[in-house]
């Protein structure tokens, strides 16, 4: 009944092994790959032709966790996998973007590919078991991919590299100072087609290493998925690509001199105008036949690519007039809004960033539920890019995928500084509106997020900027490496090449490239410019802020304590009735870890210093010869109960309350007196006793001498 294939390989410290024939047989393509425990099953399907006027390249990924995968169910009140989690879009994007440029040019096809997480053992992270399996199903479907690719992960630790490290050892690096890397990396048997990492200041050699390991590492994958192809892929799917050279001539004959004209304009919307008028213009020149050739965008795109292309490989300037190296004008402005607890607005060229941070507590923290289990975090960064910021009317709503991930890829350069949770007990979100964007704009939103927290306070460890490049690369191997890349020569270039770090080092890398990979000596250069346009990026913000600014009023106040664990359960006390106490008595928000860590939280200070006293004297142990301001609670016949530690009680004898003979403690005190009380020790039984002879009732000073007799 089946027709099984099944191919293992050793890979590092587990066993990989892919495996088709058994389930799902009516997709194009079907691998359940395995790490260890770890199980996903990716299916593909393609449609088997092309829907009329299609002038893109309709690949959809998805990426799926099932909950029972780890032996969860889903929180919620549905109790079922609902919208994709962030997670979620970020592995479908990590795995498109590798495999996206190994299609055959010219196929238009729908390609659906899912990724569905089956088995997680909790060690090793099922996002690169999905693109080894995403990888070995494309390559077994018979559709026109010229993979297959590889990918793994690489940590460094101690001056090594580390494969595929455990996902234990991935968790809050920010709090794991030996693990400085996370890095993922996917490519073909000859190149690297993506990158993307979460580091701590690591030097361009070291993670250029980094990358190498990878690639050299993902080898016997490659191989594995060959194997397996051998025994089980079935025919290739019978597509030619489309030949327009002769669309492809005329297009060019009747508008290249108009196409160059509008190139040459500087300011972006005049030349997306011209652009548009010169496009209108050739179709005018077109025949009937040829303005119905299905060919016809990506004659026109090729036009516009050639031009582009053409004269910067020829040394000629850039579309805006810089060389290859130039970073554009820079301006970079901090405190702008009056409420809120700090922002900035950092403008490059024609990319603008609005960085606005807000200051939270506790209870503000992201609670993120994932396979792993249920954690929180106390750094947001949200991306926000609306229609406006490139002058057109479009969708607006939720963030979408491409929102998620700039978002994302802002937050590991930036993360990678953060002062300790238990040096700024703060939740920190900062939310980047992007304004304007012709280039990077999860770069600006890096260099305005890192000056936009310095205003609120945050003391960052150092600024943190980012940059990036592109990559002009012809068939005769000539190539061009740009540094602050405009919106065309991203998307007409052959690689996004973003590098965000501090004078120290690099925070985050990403790459992706529209060729069938580069190699070392590209990304080699393309590092080596982005630091030169890093560190000139960090002096214009300098002149915006040098050094981290005071408190907003409007921030509130945190301050943090430690309690023994074992006294966690007094602070909170029965039903949570000594916790609300001191909340509503103090009027500050009260936060208590497991740990045993406190944090106040208030825009008053003295409510502060309130709630911390409260919650002092239930964990602390009085001392004994300190003086203590009590209240009389009860009188007796032999002495005073005194309340003067917290909830503490003691009694002060008849004989210690003054020196003289008493008849009876009603003599000279009443309940509800407020008195000052020394501790003199406690007796056999665990009693505490005190006095009040040798202490100045006025001054609360102690008597010493002969003044105590």
């Amino acid at each position: 009944m089946f027709n099984i294939t099944k191919k293992s390989i050793q890979w590092g410290e587990e066993t990989l092994t892919l495996e088709t024939g058994k389930v799902a047989r009516q997709a194009d393509g079907s691998v359940i790959a395995t790490l260890g425990e770890t199980s996903v099953m990716a299916n593909v399907t393609f449609a088997k032709q092309a829907k009329p006027g299609q002038d893109f390249f309709p690949l959809t990924v998805h990426y799926i966790e099932k909950y029972y995968a780890a032996g969860k169910v889903p929180g919620g009140f549905l109790k079922r996998e609902a919208r994709p989690s962030d997670k979620e879009v970020l592995t479908s994007r990590l795995i498109d973007r590798p495999i996206r440029p190994l299609f055959v040019e010219g196929f238009k096809n729908e390609v659906l590919v899912i990724c569905t997480v089956l088995s997680h053992d909790l060690v090793n992270e099922p996002d690169m078991v999905a693109m080894i399996a995403a990888s070995a199903a494309l390559t077994i479907s018979g559709v026109p991919f010229m993979g297959p690719i590889g990918a793994c992960r690489v940590g460094y630790a101690n001056g090594e590299y580390i494969l595929n490290p455990e996902c234990q050892d991935m968790e809050k690096l920010r709090e794991n100072p030996e693990q400085r890397l996370d890095l993922v990396v996917a490519g073909t048997k000859d190149a690297v087609m993506m990158v993307e990492s979460e580091a701590y200041e690591l030097t361009e050699a070291e993670m250029l290493g980094a990358v190498k390991f990878a690639h050299d590492s993902i080898q016997p994958v490659i191989d594995l998925i060959v194997d397996l192809a051998e025994d089980a892929a079935k025919e290739p799917f019978d597509f030619q690509p489309p030949n327009y050279a002769d669309l492809y001539a005329a297009v060019k004959a009747a508008g290249e001199a108009q196409m160059r004209a509008a190139f040459a304009l500087r300011d972006k919307q005049e030349r997306v105008a011209a652009i548009g008028e010169a496009r209108d213009a050739i179709k005018a020149s077109l025949s009937e036949e040829q303005l119905a050739n299905e060919n016809l965008g990506s004659a026109l795109k090729k036009l516009e690519s050639s031009i582009l292309r053409g004269a910067i490989i020829a040394g000629e300037p850039r579309v805006d007039g810089r060389d290859t190296k130039t970073v554009r004008q820079i301006v970079a402005e901090t405190g702008l809004l009056p409420r809120t607890h700090g922002s900035a607005l950092f403008t490059r060229g024609e990319t603008q960033a609005l960085c606005v941070t807000t200051l939270g507590t506790g209870d503000d923290e992201q609670f993120i539920d994932a396979l792993t289990g249920t954690s929180k975090s106390n750094f947001l960064l949200h991306y926000n890019f609306p229609p406006y910021s490139v002058g057109e009317v479009g969708r607006f709503g939720p963030p979408g995928r491409r929102e998620v991930g700039h978002g994302k890829l802002a937050w590991r350069a930036l993360q990678a500084v953060l002062p300790a949770a238990t040096d700024f007990p703060y939740t920190i979100r900062m939310v980047s509106e992007i304004t304007e964007s012709n280039g990077s704009s999860s770069m600006a939103s890096v260099c305005g997020g890192s000056l936009s927290m310095m205003d609120a306070g945050v003391p960052l460890k150092a600024p943190v900027a980012g940059v990036a490049m592109g990559l002009i690369l012809e068939e005769d191997g000539k190539f061009a490496v740009l540094t602050d890349i405009l919106g065309d020569e991203d998307h007409l270039g052959d690689m996004d090449f973003k590098v965000a770090g501090t004078a120290e080092g690099i925070t985050s890398l990403q790459m992706d490239i529209k060729v069938a990979g580069i190699t070392f000596e590209i990304m080699e250069q393309a590092l080596a410019q982005a630091k030169d346009a890093r560190m000139h990026i960090m002096g214009e913000m300098a002149q915006a802020l040098t050094a981290p600014a005071g408190f907003s009023q409007y921030a509130p106040k945190i301050e943090t304590m430690q309690v023994p664990t074992d006294k966690i359960r007094e602070v909170i006390g029965t039903g949570g009735k000594v916790i609300r106490e001191i909340v509503e008595v103090s009027g500050a928000k009260v936060d208590i870890n497991d740990d045993g860590t406190i944090k106040i939280a208030s825009n008053d200070q003295d409510a502060i210093r309130k709630a911390y006293d409260m919650i002092y004297s239930i964990v602390a142990e009085p001392e004994v010869g300190k003086v203590y301001t009590g209240k009389v609670v009860k009188l007796v016949d032999f002495g005073a109960f005194v309340n003067f530690f917290g909830k503490r009680d003691g009694l002060v004898h008849v004989s210690q309350i003054e020196n003289r003979r008493l008849n009876h403690p009603s003599d000279v005190l009443k309940e509800g007196q407020d008195v000052k009380v020394k501790l003199l020790g406690f007796d056999d039984r665990g009693k505490v006793r005190l006095t009040m002879k040798v202490v100045n009732q006025e001054t609360g000073e102690e008597i010493v001498g002969e003044q105590a007799e």
